[in-house]
């Protein structure tokens, strides 16, 4: 009888780099990848930026698999539906039930839709490389478009259709854009900076409903004003992708509740990586959070690889905490976000570092005077932003 593989569900960056990460941790039985999407892994962040811009093809986005997993068995185009931890089963949509040995989370997220009234032809949302493909198809000179949602995700996007011609309102609650891992401050840059580029801003207003017949033609706001529109896009937050793990007694409020092994719940034959992931992390305080961040999927793979592997081999596993410094990156026009720790965890305590705000900038975010994260903006500042990266390692 064939031994039971380690399936990984989720067939993104997260999935491709534990796969590969069970090899270098020694892992030599079988492993079997499991996505809903029927693409190989691919890198996503391009799709609001570069890839949208310039057209969106998979073998531009693609990762190349390391030659350690070239017996991998890829199951794509056929989602997890269920799992029975207890019996260590998953059941794909078709009806196929797959045994495992270990089993690897790596379902990530998909994005949060708006739930006001109004048609759906029109609106468009950025997370797979069919949703940049569609919403592609639509930009262009001329062309209205609404993005609802000032974040990371809304404001690539507006620049990216700005860029290529299109008339672009950036609609959010928020009091500036990216507020909430920037501050105030450097949100208010940010915001000039598109306001240079023509792109407007409702900020402190929400979409009450969606105008037109089959097809948007534009959005209500909460105060009564009506913005004309022939794209919206809504990046307005993600979802975890858990729900097929419902029933086995796990802790899915946001996310999957990991240990500092990144165990599920601390399960030893159940791990979990990318942003599906919520996880203690001791560098700041005692709080679970998920970091949906590009760097997560490959430091998360390691750690939840090592753990996993040596559960399966029978030896003992490495006790040291799973503590990544998050890191992420944003480009909007020409200018480069580069940010280094968790500068969200710093309330109001935030101070320019070097620079000004209104050119090449470092930002320094603290909290009980502690550095806890740091931003830099522009080509000077970012070259630099490795020192302060060293100061937040210690």
């Amino acid at each position: 009888m064939t031994a039971a593989p380690v399936v990984v569900v989720g067939a993104s960056m997260g999935g491709l780099r534990a796969a590969e990460q069970l090899r270098a941790a020694g892992w030599t039985g079988g492993i079997t990848v499991v996505g809903d999407e029927p693409h190989m892994p691919y890198n996503r962040p391009p799709l609001s930026k570069d890839a949208l811009a310039g057209g969106v093809s998979h073998a531009a986005l693609a990762f190349r698999p390391r030659a350690s997993c070239a017996d991998v068995d890829w199951r794509l185009g056929r989602a997890a539906v269920a799992a029975d931890l207890t019996t260590r089963r998953i059941r794909l949509a078709d009806g196929e039930w797959l045994s495992y040995a270990g089993l690897v989370v790596a379902t990530g997220l998909r994005p949060r839709r708006l739930t006001c009234p109004g048609p759906r032809g029109g609106r468009y949302v950025v997370r797979t490389l069919d949703d940049a493909r569609h919403l592609r198809a639509a930009l262009g000179p001329g062309r209205r478009v609404v993005v609802v949602g000032a974040g990371f995700i809304g404001c690539e996007v507006a620049a990216t259709a700005r860029s290529l011609g299109a008339e672009v309102t950036v609609v959010g609650p928020e009091a500036e854009p990216m507020y909430r891992p920037l501050g105030a401050e450097l949100g208010a840059a940010l915001r000039r900076r598109h306001l240079a580029r023509g792109v407007r801003f409702e900020l402190g207003r929400t979409v009450r409903e969606s105008i037109g017949d089959r097809y948007v033609t534009g959005v209500l706001l909460d105060d009564g004003r009506e913005l004309p529109a022939d794209v919206v896009v809504e990046a307005v937050g993600s979802i975890p992708n858990t729900e097929w793990l419902a029933g086995n007694g796990l802790d899915l409020d946001d996310g999957v509740r990991c240990d500092a092994l990144l165990r599920v719940e601390s399960r030893p034959d159940v791990v979990a990586v990318g942003d599906v992931a919520r996880f203690v992390n001791p560098r700041y305080d005692d709080v679970p959070r998920r970091v949906e961040h590009w760097s997560m999927p490959t430091d998360s793979a390691k750690r939840a690889a090592r753990t996993l592997a040596a559960h399966l081999a029978g030896t003992d596993c490495d006790p040291t905490p799973f503590a990544p410094l998050p890191s992420f990156w944003s480009d909007q026009y020409d200018e480069r976000l580069q940010s280094y720790g968790a500068p969200g965890l710093a309330g109001t305590d935030v101070r320019l570092l070097e620079g000004d705000w209104d050119g090449d900038c470092a930002v320094g975010y603290h909290r009980d005077d502690a550095l806890v994260g740091v931003v830099a903006l522009g080509g000077k500042a970012v070259a630099s932003a490795t020192k302060y990266r060293r100061a937040l390692v210690g």
